[in-house]
């Protein structure tokens, strides 16, 4: 295991110890990131529990988007095997969902299952350069399908091809969009299933807060931006928003996890941190935090349980069997804060 200590070289144990250390100490710490594999997310909600930490997720824009969303108008949805196998027409909203490979694949593909089997598949777009000028075209095209609005518009004539799909899908980033203008996509769907079929298909990053959600709701009952500072979890998405409680001065350490790939908070240098990062990432290295420890990265070179987008479902992926588990360094941590390990 390769080990930092302020930027000095040191071996598993230290780090470990100096990582226990540093987070006994703190009265409100914060756990962020969680870009990492099942058993690691379920380990960092265990050590939170123990010493009192809140916990926040890399990308957590995208799914309170989405939560926000369906808390208040419910979501009908699809997996992106079903919207392969089955739309006829798929309507991509914004441009990180036109990035995406499934948007490709459908682009390039025909529907094989269904009343829709062998047909021509259309894709449309809705653009936009903000998230409100999305949410605006959103509204503006479910009142040309309610008939509320009727001309010769380009969203007219998206309206009219939802209706008159066999199956429809809508693929939209929810990061990009926002809550409200999920809140408008769902509603749009749920008009256009009045008539046909139609569902929306939520394309996030590849980090994995999907994940996250499943483990906070069967280990809290709820969802993450959890805190366990009153030794009981409580939800709050503003509160436990770990960029705001480090920016008001809330939080006096942070526990950064993120054996996957993922961009580092500018906000990660404004308090005594822990660093656990996949190796080989150029996170693993001295210096970009305080204590920082490089893991096996789940599906590479360890294997792990993650979030499968492509299957909408937590797969076991294998690696090469190399480098330490963060599950296992987290656990690790925890015994050392709770006396049991020397």
């Amino acid at each position: 295991m390769t080990a930092w200590v302020k930027g000095d070289a040191t071996d598993a144990e230290g780090a470990i110890a100096a990582a226990a250390a540093l987070l006994a100490a703190a009265h409100a710490p914060v756990f962020a990131g969680l870009n990492a594999d099942v058993a690691a997310i379920r380990a960092a909600y265990r050590l939170a529990g123990t010493i009192g930490a809140s916990l926040d997720t890399q990308g957590a824009a995208g799914t309170y988007a989405d939560l926000g969303a369906l808390a208040r108008v419910g979501a009908m949805t699809t997996t992106p095997a079903e919207a392969r196998g089955r739309a006829d027409v798929a309507l991509v909203v914004g441009t990180k969902a036109d990035a995406a490979a499934l948007v490709a694949a459908l682009r390039g593909g025909k529907p094989v299952r269904g009343r829709a089997a062998g047909a021509d598949r259309q894709v449309l777009s809705v653009g936009g350069a903000s998230a409100e000028t999305l949410a605006s075209d959103l509204a503006l095209l479910r009142a040309y399908a309610k008939g509320h609005l009727k001309d010769e518009s380009p969203l007219n004539g998206i309206a009219r091809a939802l209706y008159a799909a066999q199956y429809g899908v809508v693929l939209y980033d929810p990061a990009e969009l926002g809550e409200l203008g999920v809140e408008m996509l769902q509603g749009l769907v749920r008009d256009v299933n009045e008539v046909t079929r139609c569902f929306a298909l939520s394309l996030g990053d590849s980090d994995q807060d999907r994940a996250v959600v499943q483990v906070s709701a069967w280990t809290t009952g709820q969802a993450p931006r959890t805190g366990f500072g009153r030794k009981v979890p409580e939800h709050d998405p503003w509160r436990f928003d770990a960029a705001r409680q480090v920016s008001a001065g809330e939080a006096d350490a942070a526990l950064w996890l993120s054996s996957l790939p993922a961009a580092r908070p500018d906000w990660l240098d404004a308090l005594p941190s822990i660093a656990i990062v996949g190796e080989g990432s150029p996170e693993a290295a001295p210096g970009t935090a305080e204590i920082v420890i490089a893991v096996g990265v789940p599906g590479a070179s360890a294997g792990g349980v993650l979030w499968n987008e492509g299957r909408a479902a937590l797969t076991y992926r294998p690696g090469a069997g190399g480098g330490p588990s963060a599950a296992d360094v987290l656990a690790r941590i925890e015994h050392h804060i709770a006396g049991k390990d020397s």
